[in-house]
């Protein structure tokens, strides 16, 4: 063999070896993109039990065997939470009708979001209250499950921090994924990192949140 066949013949190796390694990744790609990874398990959510925006009780029992998306806000929010509870509309519209699929609303703020407010709060974003809940109740209780379970940051801000009378708290402004056995889920990157959160500032976080969704309606056996 010469050495210009032997050229030849290890420029093309190194072609199609250039190629398959293209192809794997178009192919891990592709299955991200169809949301058919495993989805991690971040955490699992404790027993609890919180009034809703019509008054009635809500608890964990409530929400086992559906998928929901929680997050959390304050009604008298100067900030996020607005653009927060609209984003979430356009994905409680987008996902599924007719599915066991639900949405959690958490204040920060019990003490002023009684559910009457709440109840204003979710007509504002023409919430459908028949698979959204806006729940309220003890501080204490809000407070370890939003931060203990779903791992929100929520911090009330001393007087002289506030910029506002209503600038009360610094809290997360993500979406957490809820599967039906109660199950914390994230996603993997194309890195191969872990996230426990979807931000839900981000276009293809929101996107990735409804992939996630229906795939957790597929695979019925999570």
């Amino acid at each position: 063999m010469t050495k210009s066949t032997k050229r030849i013949e290890w420029t093309v190796l190194g072609g199609l070896g250039l190629i398959i390694v293209a192809l794997a990744g178009v192919f891990v790609w592709s299955r991200i993109a169809e949301g058919t990874l495993p989805l991690p398990v971040i955490g699992r959510i404790s027993d609890f039990e919180l009034t809703n925006q019509e008054g009635g009780r809500v608890s964990f029992a409530n929400l086992q065997g559906q998928i929901w998306v929680a997050d959390i806000i304050f009604t008298r929010c100067p900030g996020p939470c607005a653009a927060m509870t609209r984003r979430l509309a356009e994905i409680e519209s987008a996902a599924p009708a007719g599915e066991p699929v639900r949405f959690v609303t958490f204040t920060s703020d019990p003490d002023y979001d009684t559910p009457a407010v709440l109840r204003r709060y979710g007509e504002r974003f023409h919430a459908d209250f028949s698979r959204w809940s806006f729940l309220t109740g003890v501080k204490r209780d809000i407070r370890r499950l939003a931060v203990d379970d779903f791992k929100f940051v929520v911090v009330e801000k001393k007087p002289e921090e506030r910029e506002t009378a209503d600038d009360l708290f610094i809290h997360s402004t993500w979406f957490v994924l809820v599967d039906q056995k109660g199950q914390v889920r994230g996603w993997t990157d194309r890195q191969g990192q872990l996230h426990a959160y979807f931000d839900s500032s981000d276009d293809q976080d929101r996107s990735r949140l409804l992939t996630a969704i229906n795939q957790l309606l597929r695979d019925r056996s999570t």
